[in-house]
């Protein structure tokens, strides 16, 4: 049995991994939250490499918390870089394919079309400022790599816009929400469904890979299809909030090709 190692595990990702990996018989996986396993602690991941033996290791461990980063960098740094240091060294030491999900947000927003792979990337944030110095340490340390960015993600499970909108509009709330930003919504278990298939590719596709599964669209725009999507579009009040400021900058434009 070949075995597949899932960090981050809890997060909405590693559980739509967890609910499609049921039906895979070819692979074994094996998962760890981030109380069993620290990425940032280098010998709690050479136990869990030393134990297990590894042919890909799905690194959904991340601090996404793109506010907070901004006030602490240290921790988004600490995650989101050296982490993803440390997990690229493992997988050298045992010759295991690293497939590490990365975000729109390595990018500045400030193109009118989408964003290619081979498109420069310059950051405007420290959420993305933290994620691409993760992304340059794996090009830097291995060869057998699958860096996979992505966007807007959502599903049944964890925080998510989605959910977010969801739950504010069946308690009856209004919605005030962002029109100045355009990105794709994500369903998660798409692209755990995507990382899966890469796995299971007869000729692997190494390198960078972007992934989304829904139109472009604005904050706004999705709040109204999620409105849509439940019939609650004529019974929720929604408005484009007006002068909304966040700490962190956002792109504006974060579509992925």
């Amino acid at each position: 049995m070949r075995n597949i190692l899932v960090t981050g595990a809890d997060g909405q990702l590693g559980k739509c991994i967890q609910k499609i990996a049921k039906n895979t018989k070819e692979y074994q996986f094996v998962y760890y939250n981030s109380k069993s396993l620290d990425i940032t602690n280098a010998e709690q991941i050479a136990e869990v490499f030393a134990a297990n033996n590894f042919e890909y290791c799905i690194n959904c461990a991340a601090y996404t918390n793109v506010e907070q980063a901004e006030k602490t960098p240290e921790i988004a740094y600490e995650v989101n870089a050296e982490g993803v240091k440390l997990l690229a060294n493992a997988c050298l030491l045992k010759n295991v394919t690293l497939i590490h999900v990365s975000t729109d947000y390595v990018f500045d927003g400030e193109k009118v079309t989408p964003y290619c792979i081979t498109d420069d990337t310059n950051p405007i944030n420290v959420y993305g400022k933290s994620k691409l110095l993760g992304e340059q340490y794996i090009q830097q340390i291995l060869k057998q790599y699958c860096i996979i960015r992505t966007s807007w993600l959502y599903s049944e499970f964890g925080k998510n816009f989605y959910k977010t909108i969801l739950s504010k509009a069946n308690n009856g709330e209004d919605l005030q929400i962002a029109d100045d930003q355009t990105g794709c919504p994500t369903n998660a278990n798409n692209l755990a469904a995507y990382i899966l298939r890469l796995i299971n590719l007869t000729t692997k596709k190494y390198g960078v890979h972007h992934f989304t599964d829904g139109k472009a669209m604005t904050w706004y725009g999705f709040a109204e299809r999620i409105l849509e999507e439940n019939n609650l579009r004529t019974t929720v009040f929604l408005q484009r909030a007006k002068n909304y400021r966040t700490l962190a900058r956002r792109p504006k434009n974060s579509v992925l090709e």
